[in-house]
């Protein structure tokens, strides 16, 4: 563990992460265009569900990250609520904007591919309100990261704020199960082989959520180095000014 906290010195993060952003971003391009060109034109049709059931290529991975980017920045808030660590609470912040990009494409696919199925393009479904909620508190995250002018108070009130929004994350992951009235189906992935999505879908399923997992580690190493340097000009005008 003595390990792993060096990561949290800034310039062993930075060093460590300008080796691994472009092993991820290589891998992201390849996973996505691979698993995206195969799911999108090798694959056939589903029965019931037509062409329209390609869209899980594309919302399936997003609404995995959108929960994971929230659980990710829970786990670097409670790092810098314990710890203290700087890096842990400007990686939270990072990942906070793509959380919420992520957020919103699950939100929209969602609704593509409701209308035909369900005839409208919203329903006050359990999983669809927790996923709304959970775009709100996006918004809230990153709102308070700006209102707040001192970056430990906004560190602090935000990573409360985290914690809160962690009730919803659960809910959008699990609310088809703790609500059986809804109309959103069940998860396309799982460890009984009979609630998965067809086989003929399986791999290119597999190949698109690699893709975004690495695109979303990548663009949170850019940010997290992008807020690292503005951290550092920002105390360098500080302390021009107090000269």
């Amino acid at each position: 563990m003595s390990s792993l906290w060096e990561y949290a010195n800034p310039q062993k993060f930075m060093r460590t992460s300008s080796v691994l952003l472009p092993v991820f971003s290589v891998a992201a391009a390849i996973c996505l265009g691979v698993g995206l060109v195969w799911g999108f034109f090798l694959t056939p049709e589903a029965e019931n569900f037509g062409s329209t059931v390609k869209i899980i290529y594309i919302h399936v991975p997003a609404a995995m990250m959108a929960i994971n980017a929230w659980v990710m920045m829970l786990v670097t808030s409670l790092i810098w609520l314990v710890r203290r660590h700087h890096v842990s609470a400007l990686a939270a912040r990072a990942a906070a904007p793509i959380g919420m990009t992520m957020t919103l494409i699950a939100l929209v696919t969602g609704a593509i591919w409701g209308e035909p199925m369900w005839g409208t393009y919203w329903v006050w479904d359990p999983r669809l309100t927790s996923f709304l909620i959970l775009f709100l508190f996006y918004l809230g995250y990153i709102a308070l990261w700006e209102a707040i002018e001192n970056p430990d108070a906004a560190a602090d009130l935000t990573s409360v704020l985290c914690i809160v929004g962690s009730v919803f994350a659960v809910l959008s992951r699990y609310a088809v199960n703790f609500w059986s009235q809804g109309l959103h189906q069940g998860a396309s992935l799982s460890l009984d082989k009979k609630e998965n999505v067809a086989d003929v879908f399986y791999i290119p399923l597999l190949l698109c959520i690699a893709g975004f997992v690495c695109l979303f580690v990548a663009l949170v190493l850019l940010r997290t180095r992008t807020e690292i340097r503005a951290r550092r000009i920002r105390a360098m005008i500080a302390r021009e000014r107090m000269a």
